[in-house]
């Protein structure tokens, strides 16, 4: 059965459903322990890459920069593999991108850990905080993933993309960077603070995705998709979370 629903998250959409089939059907128990699986995976792979950071000596700023630029590279990769191949078993694909995206994190938390001493825990801690009253938000309906919504959110996500892609090209072969994007004066600080509440609305997508494929008895296999989603969702915020946090010392300090 077709589900009728538009996520903000490119990965959770109609066309990408029409494409997948299966027999069994997909359950909330069944996306809960491939979320599970995919975030032990992801922290896992960032204790690693710390612990290795950790123990370089004065190269871990040389290692944790290797880390998260490979990491972010290849994941984004695989990422993008994911959603052109579509893959009847995803599970390959999305344990790399698990592996890979916790180097990503893994790396950047040494790097803001040695400048901001015990942000790390801060950002996590909120991350848990976000996605819990992203959550009850959901659940009581405040906050509903209609069609409008999710396409807002979801153009949203896609100009935040690109954003992030011009300054990582400009960054490369120029001088020039997106004004403002990694500054720590109030405007800096406003737009993280924005990107951050769309990354934490992206989890209301996720779960309304979850909610209308177990209603309306998506193929098994979208589980993973599903879990995919939310693995995006979760990293994106904490790396937000990351920023917004290290920007907001470093204005305090000046």
């Amino acid at each position: 059965m077709a589900i009728t629903y538009r996520s903000s998250n490119p990965v959770l959409n109609n066309k990408f459903m029409a494409a997948l089939s299966g027999v069994e059907t997909m359950t909330l128990q069944g996306s809960l322990r491939k979320i599970g699986f995919l975030l032990t995976l992801t922290i896992i792979s960032a204790f690693a890459t710390a612990l290795v950071c950790f123990n370089a000596g004065e190269n871990m700023f040389i290692y944790a920069s290797i880390f998260s630029v490979g990491g972010c590279i290849v994941g984004l990769v695989l990422a993008l593999i994911t959603f052109a191949m579509r893959p009847q078993n995803p599970v390959a694909l999305m344990s790399l991108y698990a592996l890979f995206e916790g180097m990503l994190v893994g790396g950047m938390s040494v790097v803001m850990e040695a400048y901001y001493p015990g942000i790390v825990l801060q950002a996590a801690f909120g991350t848990v905080c976000i996605t819990g009253t992203m959550y009850a938000m959901f659940a009581s309906r405040i906050i509903r993933p209609t069609p409008m919504f999710n396409k807002v959110i979801g153009g949203l996500v896609i100009s935040i993309f690109f954003l992030y892609m011009t300054s990582f090209v400009l960054g490369m072969f120029s001088g020039y960077d997106v004004p403002f994007l990694h500054s720590s004066g109030p405007i800096g600080i406003g737009l993280t603070l924005f990107i951050l509440i769309v990354a934490s609305l992206t989890l209301i997508s996720d779960f309304g995705f979850i909610e209308a494929g177990v209603k309306n008895g998506a193929p098994k296999n979208m589980e993973w998709y599903a879990a995919f989603g939310i693995l995006i969702s979760l990293i994106w915020i904490y790396i937000e979370t990351l920023r917004l946090l290290s920007k907001l010392r470093t204005f305090i300090q000046d």
